[in-house]
């Protein structure tokens, strides 16, 4: 593999989510990394202090391909990167599908609020605001702007 030089486990070309082999390695909350991952899953059952919460939106919702039969990536929920204090999640696939996206504060893993992507590219979700957003953008901002 040949590299970007800014990050040595970094692919120069990012493999689209669906095809990302799946590292099941077990990892705590202070391992997860702070950008997003471009040449591996990390599933949410990899994550040790997984909540119930959001392991249940992977039966929903699946990994990065949806809930198609042997997927390489799973059907898990997969972490996506930190927002400030947030870990960012996502069930379902990124484009074409229902899927939801899931964050919680690192130091408070009760405090969750989700988003819904919908198929046609809609979306709606409350973010730490109170606010329903109605595009990823914005609710990730929320998160971002409301550590």
């Amino acid at each position: 593999m040949t590299t970007n030089g800014l990050d040595a486990g970094q692919p120069d070309v990012p493999l689209p989510a669906p095809e990302r082999p799946v590292d099941r390695t077990t990892r705590h909350t202070s391992d997860l990394p702070d950008t997003p991952t471009r040449d591996r899953t990390i599933p949410a059952t990899a994550w040790a202090e997984a909540p119930a919460e959001l392991v249940a939106l992977g039966k929903r919702f699946g990994g990065p391909r949806g809930l198609v039969e042997g997927s390489v990536s799973g059907h898990d929920p997969s972490f996506l990167r930190r927002v400030g204090p947030w870990l960012l999640w996502r069930a379902g696939p990124a484009h074409g599908g229902e899927a939801c996206l899931w964050a919680c504060r690192a130091d408070d893993l009760t405090r969750s609020y989700t988003f819904r992507l919908h198929a046609d590219g809609s979306g709606e979700g409350t973010g730490p605001s109170g606010e329903v957003r109605n595009s990823f953008r914005t609710w990730k901002e929320d998160l971002r702007d409301n550590p």
